[in-house]
């Protein structure tokens, strides 16, 4: 040993180069990781969420293009729907009316018709005159809540932002998974305080993920949600490995520097081989069109990094510092051997084989079977929150009421009124809007134009009055000057007219002889919202509702009759307008999917099974690995089917990327420890030797992973996340039962093979 400790640099590896390097370094570490660390901790809060899917649709997307000719030029108000049962008419109506009264509430939709009562229920759309995410909308939907309270009812409103409320959620998360994980590692640790140093050292490699988020600029909530909780699946064994070989090592020699060492270079080796297949799989996500899938593979990505770092830099440094409390609370394993089990794996070599090609077509089939959501509404949620409950309830008695929305270049209100007109007539509409559209009077729109005797007539004013009127409007405008040469025939927009009036009322210079109509000074807010929505400086939008589901074949046909409509050639012609809407949200999110679907699984089995083929130098091995996984991915998605859930199609693309690349590890253990004791033991003998060796490794692993997943699908309502953690808790399950089952079995039977696909590098010695 002491020969090994003064053998020139020249003739020790890189690994043990780099190993020794960072043992000597470690005060400096100590100081440059507490920089780093408060460094990350003052950068949390500059961390910018997106809770917007939408805003990662693919930039040619015409939902994308739709909202970006939007962005800034439209208001948006909060509104909700809700209904009451066991209602008669007139009381339905006097609830109408108390809603009404609440401050705040713009407007409740209900007239009485089949569309707003039927057998006793009453469906109310409540409107605020607040911008949408304004807190006040809460209290004000807190009041709407106690006028119902008498009745039963349903609300289809979840107060809060949709961030705090995750965040809220969060915190529980954390805490509950950090007690279960706490307990996992506390059973599989071979040292009580070595789970101390595991949970430190899984601190900082999240802090360091998190605060350096903001160089991403900004990131999606759901990312931000999960992200934690997976960087802690998926690295955790980073910690496990090293501290394992430490404790190998120490029990080889007493220099506990020398145990650090050859322990830190030998896990830098078989750590960095594990990471690259996890680092591979989250690769091919950062190429789906979808935006999401990119996002949260460039932050988990960096979260393995900041975690191998941690692990190799820091954990040295700290497991020096506590030589002394790891060996003194050193305890026998207290995870079994499974040599019985793998002896029974061996004498039965085909059972688990027959069992696994039993299900796999099933799988295959059913998984290609499932029926994915590209909308939030269509999503199967795993735990329901009240709001998603009460709109289910309320769909199920009155139609859905799904929006889609027109955007058109400015101006244009003739062809804009056609447009409404038309589409009025369509099935399935239930509603038309736009300015163009609104009625002042029998005949007259609020984007017509009037001349002043017009507007003499309208407002009840001497023409001479209106024609004074008329020459303080033209003045404010940059063509007054034509205007003023031709006033007779100078038209001006009701509506524009009619916010001159208000300003002028405002200033208390209403000129005399002019009179407001009845009424009129009372829709003065109605008309400053709507004209808010539907009028923007360089576009106009026209509002429709459409009485079918987003996702449902009917609904993508009335979306594409109104199309039809705009673009007749008389009105806006081809490509003339945009369409935007859940119901071209999931057009779109359909049209990406069947591309980056194919591209992500094949993109994720290439890179696995490259870094294998690089690892085991073994065509067979690496090919065996990545069919058992990929085995377990057919597996875990052929639930959804059997089970008839809707999940996200963003759960196929990113669980399958994850699943692949992080889970392998499993099998990459198994075949490491395999392949070693092959070398001087039977093939029979090395798959007893290599179970029992990995057993503690995946049982570690992949327990933590089904656990996080499980917390996750079962303690956030978000319905995108829920499924996520959902699928990834069950896949580590599958992958594990089937690494320590159908894996050894058809090693076993594949032993032959494996060594005549074994290839040397070149000038590497046999």
């Amino acid at each position: 040993m002491k020969g090994d400790l003064q053998a020139p640099d020249k003739k020790r590896a890189p690994a043990e180069k780099a190993a020794r390097l960072i043992i000597r370094s470690r005060w400096i570490i100590f100081v440059l990781f507490a920089a780093a660390a408060l460094y990350c901790a003052l950068s949390l809060g500059k961390v910018r969420l997106n809770g917007d899917l939408t805003a990662f649709l693919p930039e040619q997307s015409e939902t994308r293009r739709a909202i970006t000719a939007m962005s800034g030029e439209f208001a948006s108000y909060g509104s909700f729907r809700a209904m009451a049962e066991d209602l008669s008419p007139d009381e339905a109506a006097a609830l109408a009316g108390r809603i009404r009264q609440i401050d705040h509430v713009a407007g409740v939709s209900f007239d009485g018709g089949e569309k707003t009562y039927k057998d006793g229920y009453a469906l109310y759309a409540v409107s605020f005159d607040l911008p949408q995410g304004d807190d006040r909308i809460d209290e004000a939907a807190a009041r709407v809540e106690e006028v119902l309270e008498p009745y039963k009812h349903y609300t289809a409103y979840e107060p809060g932002s949709y961030s705090d409320r995750l965040a809220k959620e969060m915190v529980w998360l954390l805490l509950l998974a950090a007690a279960v994980i706490v307990a996992v590692l506390l059973f599989t640790s071979r040292s009580f305080f070595e789970v101390l140093i595991f949970l430190a050292v899984f601190a900082v490699a999240a802090l360091f993920n998190m605060g350096t988020n903001h160089w991403l600029g900004e990131i999606s909530t759901i990312t931000n949600t999960v992200a934690v909780i997976l960087q802690l699946a998926l690295a955790i064994d980073y910690a496990i490995i090293f501290s394992h070989r430490y404790q190998s090592e120490s029990a080889r020699t007493d220099d506990d520097k020398e145990a650090l060492t050859q322990a830190l270079a030998h896990s830098i080796r078989e750590i960095s081989s594990s990471s690259l297949t996890t680092v591979a799989g989250l690769a091919a996500l950062t190429l789906m069109q979808f935006g999401l899938g990119r996002d949260l593979g460039l932050v988990l990505a960096k979260g393995i990094l900041c975690s191998m770092l941690t692990v190799f830099l820091l954990m040295p440094g700290l497991i020096s510092l506590c030589s002394k409390p790891l060996l003194k609370t050193a305890h026998r394993p207290f995870v079994p051997s499974i040599r019985r089990f793998g002896g029974f794996v061996v004498r039965r070599r085909f059972l688990f084989l027959l069992i696994f090609a039993l299900l796999l077509p099933f799988s295959v089939i059913f998984s290609q079977k499932v029926d994915y959501a590209f909308t939030d509404s269509a999503v199967s949620q795993v735990v329901k929150s009240d709001s998603r409950t009460a709109a289910e309830k309320i769909n199920g008695v009155f139609s859905p009421d799904t929006a889609i929305v027109m955007v058109l270049p400015k101006g244009g209100e003739d062809r804009q009124k056609t447009i409404l007109e038309r589409a009025r007539k369509v099935e399935g509409i239930t509603s038309a809007t736009g300015l163009a559209g609104i009625q002042v009077t029998d005949g007259l729109y609020l984007c017509d134009r009037i001349t002043y005797p017009e507007a003499a007539a309208l407002f009840g004013a001497e023409k001479e009055t209106a024609r004074g009127l008329y020459m303080a409007y033209a003045m404010t405008k940059s063509d007054g000057a034509a205007a003023l040469r031709d006033l007779e025939h100078f038209g001006v927009r009701v509506i524009d007219l009619a916010f001159f009036l208000f300003e002028k009322e405002d200033e208390g210079a209403l000129p005399g002889g002019v009179g407001l109509p009845e009424g009129f000074s009372s829709l003065r807010e109605e008309l400053e919202r709507g004209a808010a929505q539907l009028s923007g400086r360089t576009k106009d939008r026209l509002l429709f509702s459409c009485a079918f589901a987003p996702e449902s074949e009917e609904a993508a046909a009335v979306a594409e009759e109104l199309r039809a409509i705009a673009e007749d050639e008389s009105l806006y012609g081809k490509g003339g307008v945009l369409l935007a809407g859940d119901v071209t949200v999931a057009r779109d999110l359909r049209d990406s999917y069947k591309s980056d679907s194919v591209l992500i699984s094949v993109l994720t089995i290439v890179f696995v099974f490259v870094i294998l083929l690089c690892t085991f130098r073994s065509f067979a091995a690496a090919a065996i690995l990545v069919f058992v996984i990929q085995g377990s991915i057919w597996i875990n998605f052929s639930f959804a089917y059997l089970f008839s859930m809707r999940p996200s199609f963003v759960t196929q693309m990113i669980v399958s990327a994850i699943q692949m690349g992080a889970t392998i590890d499993y099998a990459i253990v198994f075949m490491s420890r395999y392949l070693a004791r092959r070398r001087d033991q039977t093939a029979r003998e090395a798959v007893i030797g290599a179970l029992d060796d990995s057993f503690p490794t995946v049982l570690t692993s992949g327990s933590i992973m089904t656990v996080a997943g499980f917390l996750i699908a079962f303690r956030i309502s978000d319905v995108y996340v829920g499924h996520i953690g959902l699928c990834v808790g069950r896949g580590a399950a599958v992958s594990a039962l089937l690494v320590l089952t159908v894996l050894p079995q058809l090693t076993l039977l594949t032993d032959r093979l494996i060594a005549k696909t074994t290839f040397r590098l070149p000038g590497k010695k046999k």
